[in-house]
């Protein structure tokens, strides 16, 4: 079984449910998008996931095996996670931030060659940052930044990639191109489950949809089957005309 599978995972802090019974899969070869309004438990959500929020009740997988039962470079190895915050320890040159990506693979920082080489040129021509390769991260504005995590979570070329709204800072060219990219590495066989904010964007891209709100999750499936006016009137409290994957917000209710 190779998969990363959530059962009916709880998550509390001081006493209040964050995530309460929330259970779904990611299998290889399959394009996941997590959405819902802010504070939904998305992130909560992932991060109990990988093994770094603790249960209260349910259990994370990978391929059958506990998360909780995996070092973190086994687990390294399996699932390349970005996070929402991603700050860096120390200013660096952009490429050897992206080659970071191949550390749970043993590589040598500085002085990489082989797989590891052309895996992070791989990942920097793709996310279309190797004008910046030699710039120090601290004189990157925003979206450059985010565009280099990207491609660190993209070196590392493991089974399964899981991000919280890689695409967030981007402007929209760059928006579609980390998209393109993940689309790409699902169709190379890859499993991507990917947190955004943007429905449309979402509805465009992913075979599956998850829904969450208040902790809970309300709807999976696929954008024909979960998407509607009357489900992101619940969702969301907004008006939007719904016809395929097409989605158009008009404004709240």
């Amino acid at each position: 079984m190779t998969d990363v599978r959530a059962q009916n995972m709880s998550v509390s802090l001081g006493g209040k449910a964050l995530i309460e019974d929330v259970s779904f899969c990611l299998k290889r070869g399959e394009f996941v998008a997590l959405l819902g309004p802010n504070g939904a438990g998305k992130t909560t959500a992932l991060r109990a996931l990988l093994g770094l929020e603790k249960l209260r009740t349910g259990e994370a997988s990978l391929a059958g095996t506990k998360v909780g039962a995996l070092s973190p470079l086994q687990r390294a190895r399996q699932v390349a996670y970005l996070p929402q915050a991603r700050p860096l320890a120390w200013p660096n040159r952009v490429k050897d931030i992206v080659a970071l990506g191949r550390f749970s693979h043993g590589a040598a920082m500085g002085k990489l060659k082989g797989t590891d080489l052309a895996a992070v040129e791989s990942a920097i021509a793709a996310c279309d940052i190797t004008h910046l390769s030699d710039r120090n991260a601290e004189t990157l504005s925003g979206g450059e930044l985010a565009r280099v995590h990207c491609a660190r979570a993209m070196a590392a070329q493991a089974p399964f990639l899981i991000a919280d709204e890689p695409v967030a800072a981007l402007d929209p060219r760059h928006q579609f191109r980390v998209m393109d990219l993940m689309s790409a590495y699902v169709k190379d066989g890859g499993g991507a489950l990917v947190v955004l904010h943007d429905v449309a964007l979402a509805a465009h891209y992913a075979d599956r949809l998850i829904f969450m709100k208040d902790g809970r999750i309300k709807s999976s499936g696929t954008p024909l089957q979960v998407l509607s006016s009357k489900s992101l009137a619940e969702i969301y409290g907004v008006r939007a005309d719904v016809k395929g994957r097409s989605v158009v917000i008009h404004g709240i209710l």
